[in-house]
C-alpha cells in the first residue's frame, strides 16, 4: 500500500518559505546543479527520460514527456514557445502560488529545460492577476537568474532563453490553454476550436506547449535523481510526488508535498489534522478543485489520491485541491454557489454553456430555497448532460460535473429534502410563479 512521502524524496524544500528563497540558497537546495550536463545530454535526452519518470500533467494528467514529443521539429522560421500556467483560477485551487513565492529558482530552472528540451528560446508565465507579491518575487527571481547569466542571451548553458511574467484578469476559462493562449496575445481569453493543437499553431500561429507551473517545476529534480527515482513513488501509471491541498472542514486548512496514490484519509489525518469533529463526521470531499465531482465519505475512507483510482470513484484528481465538507454543509447550497461560479465565469462563446450554465444555476438556487420539484432532479441531471461534453473548452464539463456528483451520491436525501420543503409550504411554488407571471 503506498504510503507518506519520505523527507529526502522532497522536490518542494521551501515550499512555506522557512529559508531564503534567493538564488544562492536555492543553489544549495540543488536547484541549477547539473544543468550544463542536462543541457550536453541533448533535447531528445530530456524528453525520455520525462517519458520514462512517469511525470503526468499536474493540472490535467497527461503525460509530460508525451506532450513535448509532440512539439514539430524547428523549421528555421516559426519560433516555439513555452507557455506555463499558473492561473489558479478555480475554487479551492491554492499550491502553485506557494512554491513560485517561495522557491522561484525550480520553476525558473524547469522553464530553462523544458524549453531547450522542445527548442523554444522564450517562455512566458501567466499567473493569476491577484498574485501580486508571487508575480513580484518570480520577476526579481527571473532578474537574479538572469543577472547570473543562468537565462538571457549567451548564458553559460549555451541556449538562448528569455522567459517573461504576464498576468490574467481572474477569468476561469482561461485555465483553458487555448483561452489562456488568447488572453496571452491581448485578446478577450476564449478558447479556439482544436484542432489545429498548440503544438502545431499555438501563440502567435506558432508551435506551443503549455504545461501546469507544478509540472514544469520538478523536470530539473527528476533529471538530477533519474527517472526511476521518480517513477519509483506512487503507483504505476500514476508516478512521482504532488503537491496536494486541502480546504474546509478540516483542522489545519494548507498546501503539502505528498507521494502520489496516498490515502485520502491517511492525507487527510496526517496533514491536514483531520475532518473537524472526527472522520465519523464527514459528509463529501470535492478531491480536486470545485469542477471535480464529490465523493461521499464511504468512498473517500477507501479511495487513493491519485488519477486513475480517482477515476474508478468517477471523480478526478483534478490539481488535488480537496475541499472538505462535514456533516453540518448544505450540499445543495454549496453546489448551487459553485454552479453560480460557473455561469458567472463563462465566456458565452458556447451556447450549451452559455444558456445551460446559468440554467442549472437557477434550478440548484431553487432547490436550495426549497421550491423545486422532484421531477427536476431528472431534468437537470438531462441538461447537465447535454452541457457536458458539448463545449469547445472544459468549462462545461465543470459546471456539469459537481452537479452530477450530488446527485450520484445524495439523490435520495435530496428528494427527502424536497418532499418535506413541499409538505411544509405546498403553494411557494405556485405562488411565486404567479407572481412573475
Amino acid at each position: 500500500m503506498p504510503g507518506r512521502l519520505a523527507d529526502k524524496d522532497r522536490i518542494f524544500t521551501n515550499l512555506y518559505g522557512l529559508r531564503d528563497r534567493g538564488l544562492e540558497a536555492a543553489k544549495t537546495r540543488g536547484v541549477w546543479n547539473g544543468v550544463a550536463e542536462m543541457v550536453a545530454a541533448g533535447p531528445d535526452w530530456i524528453i525520455a527520460q520525462i517519458k520514462a519518470s512517469g511525470l503526468r500533467g499536474r493540472g490535467g494528467g497527461f503525460s509530460v514527456g508525451l506532450k513535448w514529443s509532440l512539439m514539430p521539429a524547428p523549421d528555421g522560421v516559426r519560433p516555439h514557445y513555452l507557455v506555463i500556467n499558473a492561473d489558479e483560477s478555480e475554487p479551492g485551487a491554492c499550491k502553485d502560488r506557494q512554491f513560485i513565492g517561495n522557491d522561484p529558482q525550480l520553476l525558473i530552472e524547469g522553464a530553462f529545460l523544458a524549453s531547450y528540451a522542445i527548442r523554444a528560446h522564450t517562455a512566458y508565465v501567466y499567473i493569476r492577476g491577484e498574485c501580486v507579491a508571487e508575480r513580484e518575487r518570480l520577476e526579481a527571481a527571473i532578474a537574479e537568474a538572469r543577472a547570473a547569466r543562468l537565462i538571457g542571451e549567451n548564458n553559460l548553458f549555451g541556449w538562448d532563453f528569455e522567459l517573461h511574467v504576464t498576468h490574467g484578469g481572474g477569468a476561469y476559462v482561461c485555465g483553458d490553454e487555448t483561452a489562456l493562449l488568447e488572453s496571452l496575445e491581448g485578446k478577450k481569453g476564449q478558447p479556439r476550436l482544436k484542432p489545429p493543437f498548440p503544438a502545431m499553431a499555438g501563440l502567435y500561429g506558432d508551435p506551443t506547449t503549455v504545461n501546469n507551473a507544478e509540472s514544469i517545476a520538478v523536470v530539473g529534480t527528476i533529471l538530477r535523481r533519474g527517472a526511476d527515482w521518480f517513477a519509483g513513488i506512487g503507483r504505476a501509471g500514476n508516478a512521482g510526488t504532488k503537491l496536494m491541498a486541502a480546504s474546509g472542514h478540516v483542522n489545519q486548512p494548507c498546501v503539502v508535498e505528498e507521494a502520489m496514490s496516498i490515502p485520502m484519509r491517511q492525507l487527510i489525518e496526517d496533514h491536514f489534522g483531520g475532518v473537524r469533529g472526527g472522520w465519523g463526521n464527514l459528509k463529501a470531499i470535492i478531491p480536486g478543485g470545485a469542477s471535480t465531482p464529490m465523493i461521499p465519505a464511504e468512498q473517500a475512507e477507501t479511495v487513493l489520491m491519485d488519477y486513475d483510482s480517482l477515476r474508478e470513484v468517477k471523480s478526478l484528481m483534478g490539481t488535488a485541491t480537496m475541499i472538505v465538507m462535514d456533516k453540518s454543509t448544505d450540499l445543495v447550497r454549496a453546489v448551487a454557489r459553485i454552479s453560480q461560479f460557473f455561469k458567472h465565469e463563462s465566456c458565452g462563446q458556447c451556447t450549451p454553456c452559455r444558456e445551460g450554465a446559468g440554467w442549472m444555476w437557477r434550478v440548484m438556487q431553487r432547490m436550495a430555497e426549497g421550491e423545486a420539484e422532484t421531477a427536476e432532479i431528472d431534468l437537470l441531471l438531462d441538461v447537465a448532460s447535454r452541457v457536458e461534453g458539448h463545449t469547445i473548452c472544459g468549462l462545461g464539463d465543470a459546471a456539469a460535473w459537481p452537479i452530477q456528483g450530488l446527485f450520484r451520491h445524495f439523490r435520495p436525501e435530496i428528494e427527502a429534502r424536497i418532499a418535506s420543503y413541499r409538505a411544509g409550504r405546498p403553494h411557494v411554488q405556485g405562488a411565486r410563479l404567479e407572481a412573475a407571471e
